[in-house]
């Protein structure tokens, strides 16, 4: 399970929005393209949110804060979740987004954290007792695992934010 991003343009995100479709072939050929409006956090995805979490960032910049495609709170009848759900799954789920502005909230709240304040004062069993994916945090020197990742999601973030860009959210 791996945490994705993509930068979409605010145009971009309308379309996606419109056609979900479109927005799964953007984000794979993006992804398959090594094109550097995608990144990721890998499998560090869960505790990369849970660490910043920790640190007071409120912006849910690993999973997205509202659901790309609007779903209704019940399948159709006769049909179950995971059939309705299918066209819409892209990988563990439907994606997610962040608007532009929440967007530039995250740039601004990563561009005050370093690495050693993400770790500072984390038990690893913190992470164990939370469930948080991958349950690896017995073992020395994943939390510096997941830190790693903090440069590349603030410039990422960052970068972002400059070019006024949304980002869709997905696991997969």
């Amino acid at each position: 399970m791996n945490g994705n991003w993509i930068r979409v343009r605010p145009d971009e995100l309308a379309r996606a929005r419109a056609d979900h479709d479109w927005a799964y072939e953007f984000a794979q050929a993006a992804a398959d393209a090594e094109d550097v409006r995608h990144a990721g956090t890998g499998k560090a995805w869960q505790a990369l949110q849970f660490l910043l979490e920790r640190r007071g960032v409120t912006v849910p910049l690993v999973t997205g804060g509202e659901l790309l495609v609007a779903l209704p709170d019940a399948p159709p009848e006769g049909m179950d979740w995971a059939e309705f759900l299918e066209p819409y799954d892209w990988g563990y789920g439907p994606p997610a987004y962040l608007t532009p502005e929440q967007v530039a909230e995250a740039a601004t709240a990563l561009a005050g954290i370093t690495e050693e304040d993400l770790l500072r004062g984390v038990d690893p069993a913190e992470l164990t007792a939370a469930d948080i994916y991958p349950l690896i945090w017995d073992r020395d020197g994943e939390l510096d695992w997941v830190a790693h990742h903090l440069p590349y999601a603030r410039d990422y973030f960052a970068a972002a934010a400059k070019a006024g860009d949304a980002v869709i959210c997905w696991l997969d």
